[in-house]
């Protein structure tokens, strides 16, 4: 029996739907330019990829392109800053092999960001409502008017003037008429459980590091259009790191344990899905914990298909109990070593892409391209999209800018097609699949400028397209938030 609809008897400025990285950041930055803002998250946690479905291993990283400038600010550095200062973060980790590659390190604890998050909402004004799933939007021809949610109280409906999906999913920026991009299932990038393990012998470890360093993978210290000389030469710095380093967190990650890896596929006590290896957790007090961001994949999943996704969530959990053994029959180190944390459920690598005013593309990130409408940089490859082998990453030409330096994300890639009152930010804005914007801190450059764009249309009375007629005040405000969009190569 359908359920009476209840109006809900205030109008916001700002709706945010989904409390991941993208929209917490959106929701922060709505309420500091003066918005009233309201954000609506389905379950009751805030933090997303970071703290609830992850985190992933880069969370932070990629903050700093090759050349050392860094390119990602904003409220990705208050927060790390505040963190850090609290002792719930590691300081940004630059080994020169990493550096070079613009791969580098700037770890947080994933439940006290989640603690950070709640108390930076409440500092804001931001107005919460979890436990809420947005169904629907209501509109007024192309217009956004508000949205549909779904919760214990009813079928509620919430009037806003600006609407940001930051769902990851792109679920409601379909619902009002956008059009998006997506793969098939047999192309789709596979999807992965996190876990967490603690009780690791570092010491143990170190020790067969050094003197086994040729067993770790190095390839994503390189960049794509380097010479062969120079890759060897990232090889051998690599190798150097390897044997003489003592400090686990300066690693970021460790990846490869190659012939552990090949023994367990041939014995099958490792699965066919990815790699052997882990990043980094730091909790209070210098302790270290491993995280596993790769161990289990699982391929021909569609985010779009809850049948899909069941699946999914099956087989990660499969696959990582296969991993837990694994570790601590073979991996050194890890004999005692115990699980702490398995995420509740899948980190969704490729879903839909909303197509927005403009598309970002593979040329853009070669280029290193520069837009008038700059909300944020970048220096992350185009093309690297993981696969279901042994190598987790696909080993297929990426680019990035040649310069070393970084590409501008232009505002236009917020504003989807046909609907308006409405922004998108997160891994769903407008892109084409090479250059796509998922990783953590991309998604958190995308939210803190939708934020500010949508409490400045709120306020001028404008549409988002109407808004990229004079990005000026938008530029402005960001730069005062931290956000980096010059100064970089």
């Amino acid at each position: 029996m359908a359920r009476d609809q209840i109006v809900y008897d205030k109008k916001y400025d700002v709706i945010v739907c989904g409390g991941g990285t993208s929209g917490v950041a959106a929701a922060i930055a709505a309420a500091r330019a003066g918005a009233s803002t309201l954000l609506v998250e389905r379950v009751g946690s805030l933090g997303g990829q970071l703290c609830f479905s992850g985190p992933p291993g880069f969370a932070f990283a990629h903050l700093f392109n090759p050349l050392g400038e860094q390119d990602a600010g904003g409220i990705i550095e208050e927060i790390h800053r505040r963190m850090l200062k609290e002792g719930h973060a590691l300081p940004h980790l630059k080994p020169e092999h990493r550096l070079e590659a613009g791969y580098t390190f700037s770890y947080v604890d994933p439940d006290w960001f989640s603690i950070t998050i709640f108390q930076m909402m409440e500092e804001a004004g931001v107005e919460l409502l979890l436990h809420s799933l947005v169904v629907d939007v209501t509109k007024e021809e192309e217009k956004v008017t508000g949205i549909v949610v779904e919760n214990t109280n009813g079928t509620v409906v919430i009037e806003g003037k600006i609407v940001i999906d930051c769902t990851g999913e792109g679920d409601i920026a379909v619902r009002a008429g956008a059009p998006y991009e997506y793969v098939d299932r047999n192309t789709v990038q596979p999807h992965t459980i996190s876990f967490t393990m603690d009780g690791v012998d570092w010491e143990e470890l170190m020790n067969w590091i050094h003197q086994n360093p040729e067993q770790l993978v190095w390839f994503e210290h390189t960049l794509p259009h380097w010479s062969d000389e120079r890759k060897e030469e990232a090889h051998q710095k690599a190798l150097e790191f390897y044997k003489t380093c003592n400090d686990p967190a300066m690693f970021g990650e460790m990846m490869g344990f190659i012939d552990f890896h090949k023994m367990g596929l041939e014995t099958g006590e490792w699965h066919e899905f990815s790699g052997v290896g882990f990043f980094i957790t730091p909790r209070e007090g210098g302790h270290l914990q491993a995280h596993m961001q790769h161990s289990s994949q699982v391929p021909f999943v569609l985010t779009d298909d809850a049948w899909d996704l069941t699946k999914g969530e099956i087989e990660c959990r499969r696959q990582n109990a296969i991993a837990i053994r694994f570790f601590r029959k073979y991996i050194p180190g890890f004999k005692n070593a115990y699980l702490t944390r398995m995420c509740p459920e899948m980190r969704l690598r490729e879903g839909r892409r909303i197509m927005g005013d403009y598309r970002l593309t593979r040329d853009d990130v070669a280029e290193g391209r520069e837009f008038g409408d700059v909300i944020g940089k970048s220096h992350f490859k185009a093309g690297a999209h993981h696969t279901v082998d042994k190598n987790t990453i696909a080993q297929v030409e990426k680019v990035c800018p040649k310069d070393g330096g970084s590409y501008d994300i232009p505002y236009r890639c917020l504003v989807p097609q046909k609907a308006e009152n409405l922004l998108v930010a997160g891994k769903h804005v407008s892109t084409d699949r090479d250059a796509y914007l998922r990783y953590l801190h991309q998604t958190m450059i995308t939210g803190q400028a939708a934020g500010v764009a949508g409490a400045l249309c709120s306020k001028k009375g404008v549409s988002p397209r109407e808004l990229e007629g004079d990005v000026s005040e938008l530029q402005k405000i960001l730069k005062e938030q931290g956000a980096i969009l010059d100064g970089t190569h």
